[in-house]
């Protein structure tokens, strides 16, 4: 991103080796003057919030029609926010309510939620030092960590998690 940089990225919310919501923090911060909209299949308020709160200025749902598409494009690049409509008045009606978002988001940091969407991805304990550049013990005692914090014994469980928390998409 450092040789393009855009004005605007688009970027799902599942992609491989670092979620959009942990790259959408990252670039935030190394590129302050790039909006980022996410697009996403997910309607739920954890995920809208989360975003936002990685530095998001949108957040798209994946059946959107193609006018939403450009609609949400162009209102970003004017430097304001854009939320689906289907899922604003979720929103809007949660941040009313008080209701404060949980999930693997507020219980894990952001190096555990790494290891999770690598080891859901079937990458080795190996695999995963070699590509974050950490030891071998390293990556075995976050994944430790993992399972006690979340209470999961094995390796299909957290897994599992990491599907339905929707950190990885389901295999289709």
């Amino acid at each position: 991103m450092d040789e393009l940089r855009p004005d605007v990225a688009l970027v799902d919310i599942s992609m491989p080796r670092l979620n959009g919501l942990e790259m959408t923090a990252r670039a935030s911060k190394d590129h302050p003057h790039m909006r980022i909209i996410i697009l996403s299949m997910h309607a739920l308020e954890e995920y809208v919030h989360r975003a936002l709160l990685a530095g998001a200025a949108g957040y798209l749902l994946k059946d959107a029609e193609k006018g939403e598409l450009e609609q949400a494009l162009r209102t970003v690049a004017r430097g304001q926010t854009w939320l689906s409509p289907a899922i604003s008045k979720t929103v809007v009606d949660a941040l009313s309510r008080g209701e404060k978002p949980h999930g693997p988001f507020e219980i894990l940091s952001p190096r555990q939620r790494e290891i999770l969407q690598l080891i859901a991805e079937g990458r080795s304990t190996k695999e995963i030092a070699q590509q974050l550049d950490l030891s071998v013990k390293t990556v075995e005692t976050h994944r430790g960590e993992l399972m006690e914090r979340l209470g999961i014994h094995g390796v299909a469980g957290l897994v599992r998690y990491a599907i339905r928390e929707g950190l990885v998409p389901p295999e289709p």
